[in-house]
């Protein structure tokens, strides 16, 4: 019989993804068949699974972790949002609707029926599986119609785990509210606690830790230490916040424009590694003079450059890309770095053409249609930032609404999930200082992303650096697997894992 555990949260970012992840990776180690599940998620990080859908990029991260193959039914749900009050609903890995969040909670019934039916489709498949809720379950006014938390847990017959964040500030105050804010029957589910993102030293908090288990009758299962050196994928934009400083070992400067809606930011992550500073940002006067600026995937392309021509940067970005610095623009990025953004059916907005920011030879037609397709291809171009990489190997996945010509592909498509294909991606100048591409995850790929980083630094008159292996995702998640495993009650976890909710 398959057992089930669920993460939620005193709030959004406290952490869940990353205990979801942590979790499954202990499980895996232990000898289980895990998998990761989150039935509604409100994401604009977004992955394409095998079977060509579309999910959370944190449910795929976790999925990672487990050491299986994402899958649709591992998150049913996904609303990208497109403003403050309008959501894309993706159900099953493909549009569905686009609603305002007035008419979304008409859906709910519905939608909660088909979350039922991937919790089925994993409860057969799998030995243990890890649910992550979303934001808080204590949220009065989306209590009624959530279908992501406790309604979840009730559905799942799953204990749950209640994670804060105590590096915020308040963690003690949020339990007790919580706990207060559910109803018995939702207080029973409560087995447990987690204080995640501690600093310091732990014995300091066990009063504290006492009083919470006094007052609520619950027991705290562990402290999760705050950590900066283990990278995952993120969901939260507050991520881009509390990002870690610059390595010690960093010699490129990499500016990325943090538009709104920038979405899959975590495409960047392994620049970091390689011995970049990553910088996000929202004013000109923060551009300075990279090495490499990088636009990245937006879920509302038209609006996020007209945000970015408001602000003033991408005056910025233009003025350096025509004084040399190379710029590499991502999915929506990639768009905007066009010449024209034609949108005949308004998917995006209330205009017919866009002008954009005319840094390559492209032109993009927006389509009701979304793409959303895994990729392998090869380099086929070697000018500037591609010097020395034709016939390097590239794979991601593709996921944009519009479609884009240009007479300069600098990359070629061979296969997708489907089987074999034929058709060319990206744009790149004259020079070779400015390429576009609707490839997410891009900069996984090994031998592209080495070598794009040494001939940056040739242009800046750095050495280059030799790599001897691509990057090891497996000692991130061992890392976090360690940390956690250290810092919990694992026996008591496996106890509540075990029993279920009728204990």
């Amino acid at each position: 019989m398959t057992k089930i555990i669920m993460i939620q949260g005193t709030s959004s970012n406290v952490g869940k993804s990353v205990l979801v992840a942590a979790l499954c990776r202990i499980f895996k180690q232990d000898g289980y068949k895990v998998a990761p599940f989150k039935g509604q998620n409100m994401a604009l990080n977004a992955f394409v699974t095998p079977e060509g859908g579309e999910i959370g990029r944190a449910q795929a991260m976790q999925a990672e972790a487990a050491g299986i193959a994402p899958s649709i039914h591992m998150n049913p749900v996904l609303l990208k949002p497109e403003s403050n009050s309008r959501a894309q609903i993706v159900l099953h890995g493909k549009v569905y609707d686009t609603t305002s969040a007035k008419e979304y909670y008409q859906h709910t019934m519905f939608l909660l029926e088909k979350v039922k039916e991937s919790l089925d489709y994993l409860r057969e498949r799998y030995d243990v599986i890890v649910i992550e809720g979303a934001g808080s379950p204590a949220e009065i006014n989306l209590k009624a119609r959530e279908i992501a938390n406790m309604r979840i847990a009730k559905l799942a017959k799953s204990p749950v785990l209640l994670a804060g964040d105590i590096d915020r500030g308040g963690v003690y105050a949020s339990f007790v509210g919580t706990m207060e804010i559910l109803d018995e029957e939702e207080r029973k589910l409560v087995k447990g606690f987690i204080i995640n993102k501690f600093r310091g030293d732990v014995s300091l908090i066990k009063d504290a830790n006492d009083y919470l288990e006094n007052r609520t009758k619950v027991p705290v299962l562990g402290v999760v230490p705050f950590y900066r050196d283990i990278l995952l994928a993120q969901e939260d934009s507050v991520y881009l916040d509390e990002r870690h400083d610059a390595s010690a070992e960093a010699d490129l400067d990499i500016a990325i424009i943090r538009s709104p809606r920038i979405s899959n930011y975590d495409d960047f992550d392994a620049l970091a590694e390689d011995g970049a500073h990553l910088r996000y940002i929202t004013r000109p006067d923060e551009l300075g003079n990279p090495d490499l600026i990088i636009i990245p995937g937006s879920k509302t392309t038209v609006p996020d450059l007209q945000a970015i021509r408001q602000s003033g940067v991408a005056d910025a970005v233009i003025k350096k890309a025509k004084a040399g610095t190379p710029v590499f623009g991502a999915c929506g990025g990639y768009q905007m770095l066009g010449k024209v953004i034609h949108d005949p059916d308004h998917v995006e907005s209330d205009h017919d053409t866009v002008e954009g920011l005319g840094l390559i030879d492209a032109e993009t037609t927006f389509a009701r249609e979304k793409a959303t397709t895994q990729v392998k291809g090869v380099i086929t171009d070697d000018r500037g930032l591609l010097a020395g990489l034709k016939g390097e190997v590239l794979t991601g996945y593709e996921i944009h609404m519009g479609r884009t010509v240009s007479p300069h592909h600098p990359f070629h498509i061979n296969e997708t999930q489907e089987g074999p294909a034929d058709y060319v991606d990206g744009s790149i100048n004259e020079s070779g200082t400015v390429i576009g591409s609707y490839i997410h995850g891009i900069f996984l790929s090994h031998g592209f992303r080495r070598g794009l980083m040494n001939n940056l630094r040739k242009r800046k008159g750095l050495p280059e650096r030799v790599y001897d292996a691509p990057l090891d995702k497996d000692k991130h998640y061992d890392a976090l697997a360690d940390l956690v495993r250290s810092s919990l009650d694992m026996e008591a976890v496996y106890r509540i894992l075990d029993e279920g909710v009728e204990a």
